[in-house]
Parts: C-alpha cells; structure tokens; sequence
C-alpha cells in the first residue's frame, strides 16, 4: 500500500454501484451482504465485468465495489488503473491477499460497511508484458508449491501443508536456463524458481510469500539458483525457517528490489503464475510496476480504529 492516503468523501446515502462476480464461491453471503449495505447490486458472468467496468467509467461513475476473488480484482484493476474511478473490493475468493495486504476486512458486513466510507489509498499494482498481477507471479517450482499445498491444507493445516508441499515439490524438481536483465545488467541462471512479488516478500512460515508489513516498495524478485536438489532444499529450509534474510546468506539466492525487469527463459513461451493461476504467455516477459495505479477504497489505519 502506498504511504500516502487521503479520507474520501463520505458517499454514505448515495446509491453505490456494486458488481458481484456471480460464478464466486461466496456469492450468496457476498449478495446478502451488498444488499443489506444498500448498494445498487449487478451480477456480473466474469466474462461480462471488464465491459462492464468500462462502462460505468463512460458515465463518470465516481466509485464502484467489485465483489470476487482475486482474479476478479486483477480483471477490475486492469480496467481501473490511471482513472479517476475509486475501487472498493469485497473479498470474495479463497486467499484474498489483496484485501489482507490492503487493510480491507475478510468479513463480507465489515468490508461492505468500509467500500461506502473508507479512505482512499494509491495502491501499486504489477504487470507482466500486457497482464495485471496484484501479489505476486512465479515461474518454476513456486506454481507446483501452491497447488500442492492448498489441497494439502483443506485437510491438515497451513503448516503441514506447506511441509507436504515442499516434499512433493522438491521430488519433481526441475530447472530450466533463465536470464535476468535488471537495469540493462543480463544475468544468467540455472534455476528452478523465479518469484516476483509487488512490494517485499516474505519466505518465513506462517506468512511464505505474503507481503512484509510495511515492507518496501517495488518488484520483489527472488531467483534460487541451481539444480541439485540437496543445495536447493538448504535454500527452501532456510527461507521458511528463518526467512528471506538468512536465505539471502546462502550462494543459491539472489533476490532484488527493482521497478521493472525481463526475463528470458530461452523459449518462445512460457507457463507463468499469476496470483495463484496459470497463463501461458509469450516470452521474453517484461515486468513492472505501476504505483499508486489504483484508487483503492480501504479500513482506516489500525491506530485509528
């Protein structure tokens, strides 16, 4: 979240429009919720919401809520970002960083009570060549990491989970050539795991991959190094044991603060994670961030609560 945040002018008793991804797996509570808050709620098939988007933004809508995972706010900020319209979220999917990072409460009555009267922040957002990322985007090992541990999780717990889904990882390890250019500087690696992260990252359990309270800003780039798989599992074991610091220790880590960088994987395309799912893009992939792109509706800081 940016430093800079302004109190917005209260639209208590004014119709705000909201759009609920209606194929989101909370619908029902997200629906109830809208509808007791008093806005003027729209269904909206995930195919329909960035044209509608834009179109509230032709009328000169001054604010909407959009209601979904973070998928569907990805699709919003696409659409949102350098415009003059305000976006409230209503935290509808199974993560829901975006919300968490940004100050936004994961109950659906609070969350809706704060996109009418909350104050208004700069919230930078990521993108890869023409692709929006609000968390983070990975290449490599990390994809099968979170697929694995989520099915674990539903069953044993985060900690468990995430220990499973190292195993499981580790086994089917494989690297792949990559350069990175940072700052017209081509560095070459033999990798098995490329993470980008907007703003700083974390690797320590229980909050691996999630964004450092009030960490810095930019692309967070992490790139472990190497193939064999006893030097990489040192890497991965101290990362979640003691964090990215004491990883940053160990030959195998590089990682970097930056505005904007390219990766090449030596390959015409490649499958990349985008906030938790999969795209198959083109490559090289050139990422940046865009700062303060989005006028984003958020929960009074913690002190004024």
């Amino acid at each position: 979240m940016a430093a800079t945040q302004t109190a917005a002018a209260s639209p208590r008793g004014s119709k705000l429009k909201a759009f609920l991804n209606a194929a989101s797996g909370n619908a029902n509570p997200a629906r109830e919720a809208l509808t007791k808050a008093g806005f003027d709620l729209e269904e909206v098939q995930p195919r329909e919401m960035e044209k509608r988007l834009k179109q509230e933004i032709d009328r000169g809508t001054k604010r909407v809520l959009v209601a979904g995972g973070d998928g569907t706010i990805a699709t919003a900020a696409s659409v949102l970002a350098r415009n003059d319209i305000e976006l409230a979220i209503l935290p509808g999917g199974t993560l829901n960083h975006f919300a968490k990072d940004h100050n936004v409460p994961a109950d659906l009555g609070q969350a809706a009570l704060v996109a009418a009267d909350g104050v208004v922040v700069g919230a930078d957002i990521g993108y890869v060549n023409d692709c929006v990322f609000l968390n983070t985007s990975s290449i490599g090992a990390y994809v099968t990491f979170v697929r694995v541990r989520e099915r674990f999780e539903k069953y044993v717990g985060y900690r468990i989970a995430s220990f499973f889904a190292l195993i499981r990882t580790w086994a089917g390890l494989r690297a792949f050539t990559v350069t990175l250019e940072v700052e017209g500087v081509k560095k070459n690696y033999r990798s098995s795991l490329v993470f980008i992260g907007v703003g700083e990252r974390e690797l320590r359990l229980p909050t691996l991959g999630s964004r450092v309270k009030n960490g810095k800003r930019g692309l967070h780039v992490m790139v472990v190094r190497g193939h064999k798989r006893a030097r990489l599992f040192a890497v991965a074991l101290a990362g979640i044991a003691k964090g990215t610091k004491e990883a940053e220790k160990l030959p195998e880590f590089d990682d970097f603060l930056v505005e904007s960088c390219r990766i090449d994987l030596t390959r015409p395309h490649a499958t990349v994670g985008l906030d938790g799912e999969l795209k198959r893009m083109v490559t090289p992939l050139d990422y940046r961030i865009e700062r303060d792109a989005l006028h984003l509706v958020v929960g009074p800081p913690e002190g004024d609560q």
